[in-house]
């Protein structure tokens, strides 16, 4: 039931640790560690008596009221004996996560910084079951525009689960390889643990590195960090000489886009890239197939006149009513056909996504997961428009343009 990530395979692992296994195969830089393969979920989920009328919503509180098995947790204590039983990345690898047609980007669990056996037993059995969680459950449903999702019995859905060596990183990011031979890397970085970049909550510094070694770069105000400190995760205050100093140099960057060919040659087409930096060495943390490529960067001259503007997040022009969404106690107040405008978005409003005609955020990036979410939902988003929860009111009538990165109001 425990597999060493370097021999794990999407067949048994899920496509996330198939990935990594491919790639620790092929020697490149991925974190060591092991996998809780889908026969130690299948074991422990099997015996559940839910009828066709309970549905995936029972199955949630189902697995997390029931103990990790002895067997397991004894397999467990060997394998992190193993590493020498470091803080760890816990992190989820579903039947239906990181594959060519949905990549369920921030869908289910993951947790960092995790110690001892006792910790890591329960985010595996959390990791199992935020397979039903509301969001998953949602993100699962088959009425999307391009037909990529399925919505499958909770019999056909297994889950896997990666345990790594956490890295403290300085710097981490996001990189998308090209889809043709003439496109270039799109790199996002930003200090600190990466989970501040794919969860929106900071506003990357953007790098675009070119076939022919080019490389353009747009500079963020980066004014908080993620960082471990001892087994919780910590929010911090970016000191203000750092905040406009780039996360990465442009030789760094042209390396990272290097790195990325190497993947997407070893993963057989574009790459959705996470990666990291700790003690100056660069690791992989996680690649999948992109399905959802991001809009190309605009020209200043494409915006109108009086209009906010922030980043192309996902391509398309919608004229709605403006909702400011500041948290879970404004979800009620959405209707369908509403632009959310929000701080960022959390993986958890993806039903919000859903019944919404487009999106606003005040941070994030192209590579995060709010931004591939809508791109696969088919909904326009501009993310990183300063203070866009004051500058833009409820109830106005607004048009947002997900290609050139413009928000206007009615009476601009």
């Amino acid at each position: 039931m425990i597999v060493p990530l370097v021999e794990a395979v999407s067949d048994t692992c899920g496509g996330k640790a198939g990935a990594l296994g491919a790639l620790l195969r092929a020697g490149l830089p991925v974190p060591d560690g092991f996998v809780v393969s889908y026969a130690a979920y299948l074991a422990a989920v099997g015996d559940l008596d839910l009828g066709e009328s309970d549905g995936p919503d029972a199955m949630r509180p189902a697995i997390e009221a029931r103990p990790v098995d002895a067997s397991v947790i004894d397999a467990l204590g060997r394998a992190l004996d193993g590493l020498g039983d470091p803080p760890v990345a816990v992190r989820s690898s579903a039947s239906n996560e990181d594959t060519g047609r949905a990549s369920a980007a921030g869908q289910h669990e993951s947790f960092l910084a995790v110690r001892g056996v006792g910790g890591v037993a329960d985010a595996v059995r959390a990791c199992w079951a935020s397979l039903f969680s509301p969001r998953a459950i949602d993100y699962r449903r088959d009425d999307r525009p391009d037909d990529r999702r399925e919505d499958r019995p909770p019999g056909d859905l297994a889950m896997a689960v990666i345990v790594q060596r956490q890295l403290d990183a300085e710097v981490s990011g996001v990189m998308f390889t090209p889809a043709d031979p003439y496109g270039a890397t799109e790199i996002e970085a930003s200090w600190g643990l990466g989970p501040s970049i794919v969860g929106g909550t900071v506003t990357p510094d953007a790098y675009r590195v070119a076939r022919d070694g080019t490389v353009t770069r747009t500079i963020a105000d980066k004014r908080t960090r993620l960082d471990r400190h001892g087994t919780r995760l910590v929010v911090r205050d970016v000191p203000a000489p750092a905040r406009d100093r780039a996360a990465i140099d442009d030789a760094t960057a042209t390396r990272l886009a290097e790195l990325g060919e190497e993947i997407a040659a070893v993963l057989g087409g574009p790459q959705d890239i996470e990666w990291a930096i700790a003690d100056g060495r660069t690791w992989i943390l996680q690649a999948r197939p992109v399905t959802a490529a991001p809009p190309p960067p605009p020209s200043p001259a494409d915006a109108p006149a009086g209009a906010l503007t922030g980043t192309p997040g996902s391509r398309g022009t919608v004229t709605g009513t403006a909702r400011i969404v500041r948290g879970p106690g404004d979800f009620a107040r959405v209707h369908p056909g509403d632009i959310l405008v929000c701080p960022f978005t959390d993986p958890a409003w993806t039903p919000l996504l859903r019944i919404a005609a487009g999106v606003v955020t005040e941070t994030g990036g192209v590579l995060s997961h709010a931004a591939i979410v809508a791109r696969e939902l088919g909904i326009p988003a501009v993310l990183g428009v300063p203070d866009a929860t004051d500058r833009l009111h409820d109830d106005t009538v607004i048009t947002i343009d997900g290609t050139t990165g413009a928000v206007t109001t009615a009476d601009a």
